[in-house]
C-alpha cells in the first residue's frame, strides 16, 4: 500500500453522489464503491454469509462466490451492475492494488450484515418495515429545552430476571407493554413513559465487533469476540443494527426489522429516539471498515506518520477529509430516515473537525428533520494532531449542544474517587452551580440549549455509588473489586454481587429520610430546574447500582443489568423524580430558550454557604406562575431563605417531602425553611397566565437553490440574539424561526454565510413585527433576486 495515498486523492476523485453501497432492485442490482487506489475492483456475490465456522473469516465456507469485474469511473468510484434478483445472497469488494496485493472486504456501506459482519448482506429494506411503519411518526420537539434525555443500553434494560421480559438483552424487549411487578408497578417501556422522559438515547446500537452474535461457548469463540457483554464503543458496520440485540443474528433482515420494532414502540409511547454514534475511531484499521478500500485515506495521522490516538484505543477517523466527512454525513441522514432516529450524541466530538460538525447540524436539519436532537462530547481519549478540534465553547451559535462536565464536577466532585462537589458537601462550588443553573450561558455557551446538563453517565461510578465512595460505605457495602470485567482475584462476580449491600442503611420504610438517598435527589434535581438540557443516566431514578464497577464495559449482566425490583422498594424516589420532570415539562420558566431571557428573568437570591437560590420572575417564558423559587440546601441543617419584597404568600411544590405541580402546603410570610439536604420550589400565588412570546417565520428565497452555510444574524429579540439557523425547507426557500418577546417592535437581521464569509446584501435589516399576531411570515429574497441587486425589505406573507 501506498502510505502517502493521501497525498495523491485529486479533486476529480472526490465522489459527490448519495447512491454508494447497493441500489437493490428486484431484476439487477447496482453495486458502487470509492477505492480510488485500486488496480482494479470486483464485487463478489457468494450464497452464505461466511460466519458458519468457529473461525469465523470469510472464505472458510466452501463457498467461492461469482467475480463480477467493476468499471472505474473519473471521480474513484467503481460500479457495476448484476442482472437478476439477488435477495437472500451475499457480496464483498475485491480490490487489487498496483503492488500486486488484494484486499476482499464488506462494503464500507453495507446496509446489513451476516452474523459477526462477515459478509455484506443484500436484503429488500422494504421487507423489514414492521406493519405501520410507514405511519410511524417521531414525537414533536418544538424546542430543544423541551428535551428530558434518559441514557439506556439495550440489554440492561431487559437482561434482568425481575424485568418479566422475554426477550431479555434484545431489541424485541421494548416492544413489550403490560408489564408489570408483584406489586403493580409499570416496568419496562411503559416504566419509561410513566417517568415522562422525552428521549430515550441507546448508547452504541449499531454492529460492533467484540461480542459473539453466533453466542458461542467461549471456548470455541474467535479471539475478537472476547466477551458476552459491551457497551459498543467499538465500531464495525455504522450502519447496520447491532446483531446481539437481535433474536437471530444470523438472518440479516430481522435484525433491521425488529430495530425499527423498537423504534416504533418508543415512538407510539411519545419518547423519541436518540443514537449514540462513534464516528472518532474504529474497532481495527487493516480488518475494518475503510483501510481494505480507501489505504491511508480514512484515518489520522501524526507527523511521524503513525496513526494519531486522540480516541485512547489506537486510531481516529480523519472527519476533516471530504471523504470521510461525506461517509459520516451520509450515514446520520440515512439512519434518520430508513430507521426515524431523532437525535444523535456523538463519543468523542472533540475529535471531530468543527467544520463537519457544522455542516452535519445544517444539513440534516434542512434536509431531513428540523427537530433533530444533537450533542456530543466536548473532549478527546488523548492528544491528536486535529488543529479543528470541537471542543466546548467550539458550539456557540451553531445548533448543538455539548455536555457540560464543569457543572457535572461542582455537583458531585470528581467521577470516581473521593472528591466532593456541592451536593457532597464541599463549600465554596457555589458559583460553578450559579453557572450551570443559568445554562453556562456566562461560560461557554450562546443560549442554554447548547449545554447538556447531566451528573452521570455510563461511564465512571453511576450517582449511587459515586455517593457510597465519598461518604466512605465502599467496604461496608461489601463491593467486589472488579477489573476488565472480572472479579480482581477471581471468583464468581454473580456470588460476590449476591454478598453485596449497596443499600446499606437505607430504611425502606423512610427511604427519603436517608442521607445518601437525599444528596442523591439534590443532584437530579439541580439538573432538572436548571436552563439547558438535563440528561439522566438510567437507572437513578430506582437508586441503581453497579457495585463500584467504575468502567463496567465489558462486564456482566450481574454488575449492569438494571433491577427492576428497586421500583417498589425505592418507591418515593421514582415519584420524586416524576415529579421533578412533570414540573419541569409543565413550567416553560424552567425551558427557557435565549441567553437574554435568561439575563432578563433568572435572579439569584443566595449563592454561599452550601445554599443556592434563585428567583424566577415575571412570567419567565410565559409561564402561568408569576414568580417561581427554588433552593438548594447542601447542607445536613436546616436553613432560612428570606423572600422579602416579593410576595408574603406562596405555594410549595417541591420540598424534602416530595415533588410535582400539586401543593404540598402552603408558606405565609417573609421566610421560608427548608430542611438539610433537600431542595424546594414554591410559587407565588397570585399567579396569573403570562404573556406568549411571538415568532416570526422568516422565508429566505435563492435562485440558485444553494442554502448550505446561509443562516440568519439577529438582534433585538429579547430572547436569543446572534445566529439563526434555517431549520427546513418549504416551497424552494429555507425556513428559520425566531422568537421574540410579545411588545416587540421590530427587530434586525443579516444574512450570512457561516461566520461572515459572506454576506447577502449590505446594511442592516428591519422586521416589523408591531402587529398582535403570534406568528408573523415574512419573504426574503437573496440580492440578485432584486432589481437593484441588494437584499429588499422583508415581504411580509399570509399568517
Amino acid at each position: 500500500m501506498n502510505s502517502n495515498y493521501i497525498n495523491a486523492v485529486s479533486l476529480t476523485e472526490l465522489y459527490t453522489g448519495k447512491d454508494l453501497g447497493l441500489q437493490y432492485g428486484t431484476l439487477s442490482s447496482v453495486f458502487k464503491v470509492w477505492a480510488p487506489s485500486a488496480f482494479s475492483v470486483a464485487v463478489v456475490v457468494y450464497e452464505t454469509g461466511g460466519a458458519e465456522s468457529a473461525a469465523g473469516p470469510a472464505g472458510t465456507v466452501e463457498d467461492h462466490g461469482h467475480v463480477n469485474l467493476m468499471r472505474r469511473n473519473d471521480n474513484g468510484v467503481w460500479q457495476a451492475e448484476v442482472a437478476g434478483d439477488l435477495k437472500g445472497k451475499y457480496y464483498m469488494y475485491r480490490a487489487v492494488y498496483a503492488d500486486g496485493s488484494m484486499e476482499e472486504a464488506a462494503d464500507p456501506y453495507a446496509r446489513a450484515v451476516s452474523a459477526n459482519g462477515v459478509r455484506t448482506a443484500i436484503v429488500d429494506l422494504r421487507d423489514t418495515d414492521p406493519e405501520h411503519w410507514e405511519q410511524d411518526v417521531s414525537p414533536s420537539l418544538p424546542h430543544p429545552a423541551d428535551a428530558v434525555i434518559y441514557e439506556l443500553h439495550v440489554r440492561d434494560f431487559s437482561a434482568h430476571q425481575s424485568s418479566g421480559m422475554r426477550y431479555k438483552g434484545k431489541f424485541k424487549a421494548f416492544t413489550e407493554t403490560g408489564l408489570r411487578d408483584a406489586a403493580g408497578n409499570m416496568i419496562g417501556i411503559d416504566h419509561l413513559a410513566e417517568l415522562g422522559i422525552t428521549h430515550v438515547h441507546l448508547m452504541p446500537v449499531f454492529d460492533y465487533q467484540t461480542v459473539d452474535e453466533l453466542n458461542r461457548p467461549e471456548a470455541e469463540r474467535p479471539e475478537a469476540y472476547y466477551t458476552d457483554y459491551n457497551w459498543g464503543y467499538d465500531p464495525q458496520h455504522y450502519n447496520v443494527p447491532e446483531g446481539s440485540y437481535s433474536t437471530d443474528a444470523s438472518d440479516p433482515g430481522l435484525r433491521i426489522r425488529e430495530f425499527k420494532e423498537m423504534v416504533q414502540a418508543l415512538h407510539s409511547q411519545g419518547i423519541a429516539v436518540i443514537m449514540d454514534v462513534v464516528y472518532n475511531h474504529t474497532y481495527a484499521v487493516e480488518k475494518g471498515p475503510f483501510e481494505p478500500l480507501a489505504p491511508d485515506y480514512f484515518y489520522r495521522r501524526d507527523y511521524t506518520g503513525r496513526l494519531s490516538n486522540g480516541s485512547g484505543v489506537g486510531n481516529e477517523l480523519a472527519t476533516e477529509r471530504p471523504m470521510v466527512r461525506k461517509y459520516i454525513k451520509d450515514s446520520l441522514a440515512y439512519w434518520a430516515t430508513e430507521y426515524h432516529i431523532d437525535g444523535f450524541r456523538f463519543d468523542l466530538m472533540g475529535l471531530m473537525d468543527s467544520v463537519t460538525m457544522r455542516e452535519i447540524t445544517e444539513e440534516l436539519r434542512l434536509e431531513v428533520n428540523p427537530e433533530l436532537l444533537l450533542y456530543g462530547e466536548p473532549w478527546t481519549g488523548g492528544d491528536s494532531p486535529l488543529a479543528t478540534k470541537t471542543l466546548k465553547g467550539v458550539q456557540r451559535g451553531k445548533g448543538y449542544a455539548v455536555f457540560n462536565d464543569n457543572f457535572r464536577s461542582a455537583i458531585k466532585g470528581d467521577s470516581d474517587g473521593w472528591g466532593r462537589g456541592f451536593i457532597t458537601g464541599e463549600h465554596g462550588r457555589e458559583g460553578a452551580i450559579a453557572s450551570g443553573i443559568m445554562g453556562a450561558i456566562h461560560d461557554f455557551t450562546e443560549s442554554p440549549v447548547e449545554t447538556v446538563n447531566y451528573v452521570t453517565a455510563h461511564d465512571n461510578l453511576n450517582l449511587w455509588d459515586k455517593l457510597l465512595a465519598v461518604q466512605g460505605l465502599r467496604q461496608q457495602a461489601r463491593f467486589p473489586v472488579m477489573e476488565n470485567g472480572r472479579l480482581k482475584d477471581g471468583g464468581s462476580v454473580e456470588a460476590a454481587v449476591a454478598a453485596a449491600d449497596p443499600y446499606v442503611g437505607v430504611d425502606p420504610e423512610h427511604v427519603l429520610d436517608n442521607e445518601i438517598v437525599r444528596r442523591s435527589l439534590l443532584a437530579s434535581g439541580i439538573i432538572l430546574a436548571s436552563q439547558g438540557i438535563p440528561f439522566l443516566n438510567a437507572g437513578d431514578e430506582l437508586l441503581r447500582s453497579k457495585y463500584g464497577d467504575h468502567n463496567s464495559y465489558r462486564s456482566s449482566d450481574a454488575i449492569n443489568a438494571i433491577r427492576w425490583s428497586g421500583k417498589q422498594v425505592f418507591q418515593p424516589v421514582f415519584r420524586y423524580y416524576k415529579g421533578l420532570i412533570e414540573l419541569r415539562r409543565a413550567h416553560p420558566a424552567f425551558r427557557l430558550h435565549g441567553r437574554q431571557e435568561i439575563e432578563r428573568s433568572l435572579q439569584f437570591l443566595r449563592c454561599e454557604g452550601g445554599v443556592v437560590s434563585y428567583m424566577l420572575k415575571d412570567h419567565a417564558g410565559g409561564d402561568s406562575w408569576q414568580h417561581i423559587v427554588v433552593i438548594f440546601n447542601a447542607n445536613t441543617q436546616p436553613v432560612i431563605q428570606d423572600l422579602t419584597g416579593v410576595s408574603g404568600s406562596w405555594n410549595v411544590v417541591v420540598d424534602h417531602s416530595g415533588a410535582g405541580t400539586e401543593v404540598l402546603r402552603r408558606v405565609e410570610g417573609q421566610q421560608v425553611e427548608l430542611e438539610g439536604l433537600s431542595m424546594m420550589v414554591l410559587y407565588d400565588r397570585s399567579s396569573e397566565p403570562g404573556p406568549r412570546a411571538k415568532v416570526i417565520e422568516v422565508h429566505y428565497e435563492r435562485p440558485d437553490g444553494q442554502y448550505q452555510g446561509w443562516n440568519l444574524w439577529v438582534w433585538g429579540t429579547g430572547i436569543q440574539d446572534g445566529q439563526n439557523d434555517f431549520r427546513q425547507m418549504e416551497d424552494g426557500r429555507a425556513v428559520a424561526r425566531i422568537e421574540v418577546l410579545p411588545d416587540t417592535q421590530s427587530i434586525g437581521y443579516l444574512l450570512r454565510l457561516n461566520d461572515w464569509e459572506e454576506k447577502d446584501g449590505e446594511g442592516d435589516r428591519f422586521i416589523d413585527c408591531s402587529s398582535d399576531d403570534e406568528l408573523i411570515r415574512v419573504l426574503v429574497r437573496d440580492r440578485e433576486s432584486s432589481e437593484d441587486g441588494t437584499v429588499g425589505d422583508s415581504l411580509q406573507l399570509t399568517s
